[in-house]
């Protein structure tokens, strides 16, 4: 059980659809420096069953009214992708701080005009890469940052399991939904390059980001084959280190996504597993120095909870913002542009000079 500190983080959560019965309720519920202080959604009875179920103090069905409360500090962006943008604008410019669920939108100027209500406001957002919170991953990056030395090479994969829907319905309630839920214009599946892309490219993406730095130039191959979608995408670093990332929807096979690093000091295997497992990375750090590796256990595999705590600890304390800022951000959705564009040129795409939507 934690420990909860006396000075806690008052939260709302917008939206209670299956990404926050999944994550974010019970995060505020369990976070030692957070709790849940306001649920809001549009559907009155999705509204009724997630307040009966979590408790939080106040419910709202109208989300400037949750804004207008003074006595709450930070949302929780639990929507469609479409409304991440604008609903994060909205919060920022009431005076509140924002976790905002992965990606933090769908075009480069959606991400530029975010960064600029983030610098008005003076408040803090935070990205839901809730993979730099995989406490094994963070050993492994405290040891590129520290000791590895001049990294030579990156190889990341992320790959999505035809029989992923299998392994989580057996570990994970059916999420509540309703009839009457607020949904975007459109069907966000109805270009699946994109929506694969913005879905599970976007945690691709950081993960590269979060290991070796700025990503420069992006050169993309797509295969559709079989109903399966695999970018192979050869990837530029600032700091001269080659990357080759692998997007594959989905393989036939168990979900399949980890990291290989190579630097002059040392080496990083790693195996993750399904986020909805709450497992830690299997993560093996191998010391040239001695000729020895260590295993990490990373006992706390919550990392919805985690990075809740850590923006709660920069809110309330000052501490330093360690999960992904909206930079961050609209570097991964640069990141995925230049990917698209080199997909349809062939060419090589520079990630400063791209424009427009994945």
């Amino acid at each position: 059980m934690i420990e909860k500190e006396n000075r806690r983080l008052r939260v709302g959560v917008l939206g209670c659809g299956p990404i926050a019965q999944f994550a974010h309720l019970e995060s505020c519920v369990k976070a030692r420096n957070a709790d849940l202080y306001a649920i809001c959604d549009a559907a009155p009875d999705l509204l009724a069953r997630m307040g009966a179920t979590y408790e939080p103090r106040k419910m709202f069905s109208d989300y400037d009214a949750m804004l207008a409360d003074p006595d709450l500090e930070a949302v929780i962006v639990a929507t469609s992708d479409a409304y991440h943008v604008p609903m994060s604008i909205k919060a920022l410019e009431a005076g509140k701080h924002v976790l905002c669920e992965k990606p933090i939108g769908v075009s480069v100027e959606e991400g530029e005009e975010l960064a600029d209500a983030v610098k008005r406001s003076g408040k803090i957002l935070q990205v839901g890469h809730m993979k730099r919170f995989d406490p094994a991953l963070q050993a492994a990056r405290d040891f590129v940052h520290n000791d590895i030395g001049q990294i030579l090479a990156l190889k990341a994969w992320y790959c999505d399991s035809t029989h992923r829907y299998t392994n989580t319905d057996a570990v994970q309630p059916l999420p509540i939904t309703s009839k009457l839920a607020r949904k975007p214009a459109g069907n966000p599946k109805a270009d699946l390059r994109q929506y694969f892309m913005l879905a599970h490219g976007s945690h691709l993406v950081d993960t590269a980001r979060f290991f070796c730095g700025d990503i420069v130039a992006v050169r993309a191959r797509l295969l559709e084959r079989a109903g399966a979608y695999c970018w192979f995408v050869e990837t530029e670093f600032t700091n001269g280190a080659l990357g080759h990332l692998d997007l594959t929807v989905a393989v036939r096979m168990d979900w399949h996504e980890g990291l290989q690093l190579y630097g002059e000091n040392g080496s990083v295997l790693a195996k993750t597993f399904n986020p909805w497992y709450l497992r830690s990375s299997e993560v093996e750090i191998f010391h040239e120095k001695d000729a020895t590796s260590r295993k990490p256990l990373g006992a706390d595999g919550h990392f919805f909870r985690r990075q809740l705590e850590s923006l709660a600890d920069a809110a309330l304390k000052g501490a330093p913002m360690r999960g992904a800022n909206v930079e961050d951000g609209i570097a991964s959705i640069r990141a995925m542009v230049a990917i698209a564009r080199s997909v349809e040129t062939g060419e090589r795409v520079e990630l400063a000079a791209v424009t427009g939507a994945v």
